[in-house]
């Protein structure tokens, strides 16, 4: 299990008393996620680098690093999310470049949201492995390692020939579903591929699990056909690594209402919420969505029952620890 986050604190103290008055510690960030950057770089009692991201008047990504960086090691925040993806595509990318040409000493990419990821595998024939062409991308660009928060697949780490740091983000929302002190709780997998992650979660809580049998007739559909476990008079903990349109999550919350379900929880890592989600959750049998701060949420996306975390102290850690060269799985065991 990782690190509670009451814990973090303490952690990034200790890290940072070896760090000296010229460490080559930088943070930057484009504009996909610019506040959480900053709220990486105050965990870390520094600043955000002086850099500029903007667009030449053909619409093409203008960069331009205001100080030097010459032999230091650079971590680049930027989620490749929406509302423009392939903006936030090519700012890291084209940053990345800079920093090379620029002659950093490492580059790390802390992408909290890694986009591209659903291709990760031909489900039928002359469809393309985006997931895959991503991580060549990357490495092109110049970048040495990778940060990331729960992959939509885990196995989309093995496309990468450089270090691949894969943080889970269900440790946070456990710990804030703990704190509510639900009684009787049961973790749902909204699917049989999701099974896995609502495990490490169930155990996490103590709990059972049950898992929702579905079938998609066609791309954004899902279709409930059955339960595997017991909900009735239960307080249900639905877990999935994102919520796009929502279509699946407000339908299984649903059907656990439908099999005696006392209550519904969701909580999913990555906050994509498209067109309609949020009306299909605010009219949904779901009493809180609890989401993370990998994608910024926008003020037109917020609402009563969206709770969002900070994963900036797990983000915070990780890029002490890779800084400092110590051991980044440890935070998966607080027995070390």
């Amino acid at each position: 299990m990782l690190i509670a986050p009451a814990n973090y604190n303490k952690v990034i103290l200790e890290g940072l008393d070896m760090l000296s008055d010229e460490n080559k510690l930088r943070i930057f960030t484009g504009n996909a996620n610019p506040d959480l950057a900053r709220e990486i770089a105050a965990y870390l009692g520094t600043t955000v680098g002086d850099s500029v991201v903007n667009r030449f008047n053909n619409g093409e990504v203008q960069v331009m690093i205001n100080e030097s960086v010459r032999g230091k090691d650079i971590f680049i925040v930027q989620p490749t999310c929406g509302p423009i993806v392939n903006d936030n595509v090519m700012e890291l990318l084209i940053m990345a470049d800079a920093f090379k040409r620029a002659s950093a000493n490492h580059i790390t990419a802390v992408i909290p949201y890694y986009g591209y990821a659903r291709q990760d595998r031909k489900a039928r024939g002359r469809e393309p492995i985006t997931a895959k062409l991503m991580a060549d991308l990357l490495e092109t660009a110049g970048i040495t390692r990778v940060v990331t928060i729960d992959l939509h697949a885990a196995q989309i780490q093995g496309f990468f020939n450089i270090p691949f740091d894969h943080m889970p983000g269900g440790p946070l929302m456990a710990e804030y579903i703990k704190s509510k002190n639900l009684e009787d709780m049961v973790v749902i997998s909204p699917d049989l591929g999701g099974v896995s992650r609502a495990r490490n979660f169930a155990e996490m809580l103590n709990a059972p699990l049950a898992i929702i049998d579905k079938r998609r007739p066609e791309p954004g559909v899902a279709e409930v056909m059955n339960l595997i476990g017991d909900v009735k008079g239960k307080t249900c903990i639905m877990v999935d690594d994102m919520v796009d349109t929502a279509g699946s999550l407000t339908e299984g919350a649903r059907a656990l209402k439908k099999f005696g379900a006392k209550e519904v929880y969701a909580c999913c890592t990555h906050p994509i919420l498209t067109d309609p989600a949020l009306s299909r959750i605010a009219q949904s049998d779901i009493t809180e969505l609890v989401v993370t701060n990998t994608i910024p949420l926008a003020p037109s996306k917020k609402h009563p029952k969206i709770k969002v975390l900070s994963i900036a102290p797990i983000l915070a850690e990780t890029i002490l620890r890779i800084y400092n060269d110590w051991s980044v799985s440890q935070l998966f065991d607080t027995k070390h």
